[in-house]
């Protein structure tokens, strides 16, 4: 068992390369969101 199959993600398969990447770039793309709805809301953009 690796690290990435501990803690919340405890099911089969969740150390593939696959399973990483589609994580990877929900996250990434959660964080650019909030910074890109953060600046638009504290300046006049446009």
């Amino acid at each position: 068992m690796t690290d990435l199959n501990r803690g919340i993600m405890k099911f089969e398969g969740a150390d593939t390369p696959t399973a990483v990447t589609i994580s990877a770039i929900l996250v990434l793309g959660t964080i650019i969101g909030l910074i890109i709805w953060a600046i638009s809301s504290a300046y006049t953009v446009g």
